[in-house]
């Protein structure tokens, strides 16, 4: 495996407990792909489906579209993965003790692995994956089922997209959640949070209350 950057993570925001990483990657299933193709550093972005059997660090599975340039990526190109979480603004008002200036906390998880390209059975049912992890979230609706589409537009429109599995070789997690600040400081800034109120601030306070327990 050749050298690469690991992310930036002071000791204090460092997360490695792959349950966890797998939890964040679940929850935020658009992802950010990225591969040197042509000597340039290339980015796609896509849904991705967690395989947390693959391997000891578990694995994705996602699709492109054929004409997209990480979609003619052969078996064994490297590939970067990114996921955001939750992330806000912390206004420095809301320590009760500490003088400094703004800061952002967030939740990130970084992997890598070397990709597989899938075969024709592997992509649709991929698909059928997708849309059956994606449609759970719409309950009661009744799922849509690829069955639906007539089987020569499902073989038409599998031909415009190339799958791909990896195995991560590296996972790593940063949950900068104001975990170096003291306990009145840290409670400010969710009071802040949830005083904002918004859906991302919202996230981001229930992440530090976690970290409560």
């Amino acid at each position: 495996m050749p050298p690469y950057a690991a992310m930036y993570r002071p000791g204090a925001f460092a997360v490695d407990d792959i349950p966890v990483l797998h939890d964040v990657i679940r929850q935020r299933v658009f992802a950010t792909i990225a591969a040197i193709v042509d000597g340039a550093v290339t980015f796609a972005y896509a849904p991705v489906i967690l395989d947390a059997s693959n391997g000891a660090r578990g694995g994705i599975r996602y699709h492109l579209a054929i004409g997209n340039g990480l979609a003619k990526l052969e078996d064994g190109a490297r590939v970067w993965i990114s996921t955001a979480g939750p992330d806000a603004y912390v206004s420095p008002d809301w320590y009760k003790n500490l003088v400094t200036v703004p800061t952002w906390n967030y939740i990130a998880v970084e992997g890598e692995g070397v990709v597989h390209r899938t075969s024709r059975r592997e992509l649709r049912q991929l698909v059928v994956d997708l849309s059956a992890q994606e449609e759970a979230k719409l309950l009661p609706k009744q799922p849509w089922l690829i069955d639906k589409v007539p089987p020569e537009r499902a073989e038409a429109l599998l031909n415009g997209i190339v799958g791909f599995s990896l195995s991560f070789e590296r996972l790593e997690g940063k949950f900068k959640l104001s975990q170096d600040k003291k306990s009145e400081d840290f409670a400010g800034v969710i009071a802040g949070l949830e005083a904002r109120g918004d859906a991302a601030s919202m996230a981001v306070a229930a992440a530090m209350r976690k970290l409560e327990k």
